[in-house]
């Protein structure tokens, strides 16, 4: 199959080549997926730098790409979640960096898997996994609701914008930071909007002068911003500081689980949530799509069609 793949850590894009390489095995628990389309995520580029051998074990060559979507073409031993030709959707992050997403073929566990709404295009079921379950995970911990004014940092990105429209299905009053290209966006979406930059904490204040009551973190290095304006007893959560924990924060590593991607698929299927895909790359242009990616600037996600 063809994939793209690095043979070592680096601090450019050098090393990345698009090529043939051995299918993957597909063992007991999982099922062999053929890619349509693969979700970019920042961590992508930075296991590549070497930025999570701390924490996770790196098998070269390594296929990089946690996100997919794709059709079954075959299942493993005991594995009756799934039937061969269901279209499917995953957070496929496995215990090691190894076999990922960007490739024609991938090996993943049935219990990370969920099925692909039929409403959904193959571009936004990839980008929906990480995005929407980190946003998932974050609203939950923070315990979003009626009578909470959440405010979320990088509110019209791929996290962010799924986070906007969580918050809202909750019953929260939401207050998102972009910048200002992307204001009407977020009025869409149903955030009021507020411009990054000097006097952000003042353009807060005027919206809600008794602070907010939780915060969501989905760009990092925003902690001085979320204290000043947090009410007392207000929550705050970050997926990118793990120093908010010293604060009282929390620091939100969402897992793989197909039952909770489930329930995002069900608020798509039912018009609640939409995955705005900011643009769309082959896999041989793997490298544009980092570049992309790493400008931080994109208005929901980007996504390689293979």
């Amino acid at each position: 199959m063809r994939a793209v793949t690095y043979n070592a850590y680096a601090t450019d894009d050098s090393g990345l080549s698009v090529g043939e390489v051995p299918d993957p095995k597909c063992g007991p628990g999982q099922i062999l997926v053929r890619v349509r389309a693969a979700g970019v995520n920042p961590v992508d580029w930075k296991l590549m730098t070497g930025g999570l051998d701390a924490m996770m074990d790196a098998v070269f060559p390594v296929i990089p790409g946690w996100d997919v979507a794709g059709v079954v073409v075959a299942r493993g031993p005991d594995t009756p979640d799934f039937e061969v030709g269901d279209e499917v959707m995953a957070y496929a992050r496995k215990d090691m960096v190894h076999g990922g997403t960007y490739a024609e073929l991938v090996a993943v566990n049935a219990w990370s898997a969920a099925r692909k709404p039929a409403g959904l295009d193959w571009p936004a079921a990839a980008g929906l996994p990480l995005a929407g379950m980190t946003a998932q995970r974050t609203l939950e911990r923070l315990e979003a609701g009626p009578g909470d004014v959440v405010l979320i940092h990088g509110a019209a990105g791929g996290v962010g914008s799924i986070g906007v429209q969580f918050a809202r299905e909750k019953g929260a009053r939401v207050i998102g930071t972009a910048s200002e290209r992307n204001h009407e966006y977020l009025r869409e979406l149903g955030a009021e909007p507020v411009a990054y930059g000097d006097g952000v904490v003042e353009r807060i204040r005027a919206l809600a002068p008794e602070g907010v009551t939780a915060v969501a973190d989905f760009v990092g290095g925003q902690l001085d911003t979320t204290l000043a304006v947090l009410a007392p007893g207000g929550r705050h959560a970050s997926i990118a500081d793990n120093t908010v924990e010293q604060h009282g924060g929390s620091w939100i590593w969402v897992r793989p689980d197909g039952a909770k991607l489930a329930e995002l698929a069900d608020l798509v299927q039912r018009g609640k949530l939409a995955v705005e895909v900011a643009a769309t790359y082959p896999l041989a242009e793997v490298r544009a799509a980092w570049d992309a990616s790493r400008t931080g600037h994109t208005r929901g996600k980007i996504v390689l069609l293979v």
